[in-house]
């Protein structure tokens, strides 16, 4: 890929999260909490589009990890105290954190966003403005999962249930070092599961990310990508840890 069209996505990405970074601000100035969930979630889908875009345009995988550590990182500072996670939701309303209407309409919101996010990005990629952004359209399910069904439903399970206890361990860390461990840690689970499954754990962004493939495999991808994650959550029992580790190494 040529280093001028790897520029261009970059400008892109970077407009997207100043765009976001201004409509959350002026969400601020109002009862716009719904809102301001619902533009989070549209920032990491429509950047996580672009960033998988580039890696299958022949990006080197250190320069893809590196982005991916950089872009995590861009958005925990620019993107705090929004879930944007329908699993994280549902542990807030398992906790009665928040009322089960909101809730709801959070989740509504997330999932929303990852469509608007989708459209948004085929819309950008319509144009043609960088050379990754060629035939983009035409992909439909590329296939993300690159081993068993059952196995990757444990991956997907196993890296959400890493994910969410690292969170409780690290909530007592400043946030300036907290987002660079969390960004650090997701950079790790995309390079172990990345080639299997995406290392998503993420219901909304998964469904940005291949909406075609649950149109043509809705029961496969909705356990692997929506089921797994939300189990995944909820699951702080250490001694499942190896055998889960074992299953999906198998």
């Amino acid at each position: 890929m040529a280093v001028g069209g790897l520029w261009v996505s970059l400008l892109l990405l970077a407009g997207i999260v100043a765009a976001v970074a201004l409509c959350r601000l002026a969400a601020r100035r109002r009862p716009g909490a719904l809102l301001a969930e619902m533009l989070s979630t549209f920032q990491i889908c429509a950047c996580t589009n672009e960033l998988c875009l580039l890696a299958a345009a022949e990006l080197q995988p250190r320069a893809a990890l590196t982005l991916t550590y950089g872009f995590t990182v861009l958005h925990g500072w620019t993107l705090a105290g929004s879930t944007c996670n329908p699993c994280g939701t549902l542990q807030q309303l398992w906790a009665a954190a928040v009322p089960l209407k909101a809730g709801g309409l959070r989740i509504g919101a997330q999932f929303a966003a990852a469509v608007l996010a989708r459209g948004f990005m085929h819309l950008v990629w319509s144009l043609e403005i960088a050379e990754p952004h060629s035939g983009a359209l035409w992909q439909r399910c590329s296939d993300p999962l690159q081993t068993t069904e059952a196995q990757a439903f444990f991956i997907e399970l196993l890296f959400s249930a890493v994910f969410q206890l690292a969170v409780l361990q690290l909530h007592t860390i400043h946030p300036n070092l907290r987002v660079h461990f969390i960004a650090l840690l997701i950079t790790m689970l995309v390079y172990a599961g990345g080639n299997l499954t995406g290392a998503i754990f993420n219901p909304a962004l998964a469904f940005s990310l291949h909406p075609y493939c649950f149109y043509d495999k809705f029961l496969s991808y909705s356990l692997v990508y929506w089921i797994a994650p939300c189990l995944g959550k909820f699951l702080k029992l250490y001694s499942l840890f190896p055998s889960l580790l074992v299953f999906c190494l198998k």
